[in-house]
């Protein structure tokens, strides 16, 4: 990853904190989340992927 300055590190950090505390597996913790949002008991609809930091962060869920 190449960062431009300090705002796209910041930028960086911040989507790496996102995932790693809301949609991040702990293995820790019986597989759980940290901190889930409401839209994760659903189990019905196709599956999405929501990718952070151009890709290397890769996050699937259902689609609202």
């Amino acid at each position: 990853m190449i960062l431009f300055g300090e705002g796209s590190l910041r930028n960086a950090l911040a989507d790496f904190g996102a995932h790693y505390h809301t949609e991040r597996n702990y293995q820790g913790l019986d597989n759980d989340l940290i901190d889930p949002s409401g839209d994760i008991v659903k189990i019905a609809g196709s599956i999405e992927c929501r990718e952070r930091l151009g890709g290397l962060l890769r996050y699937y869920h259902r689609a609202t």
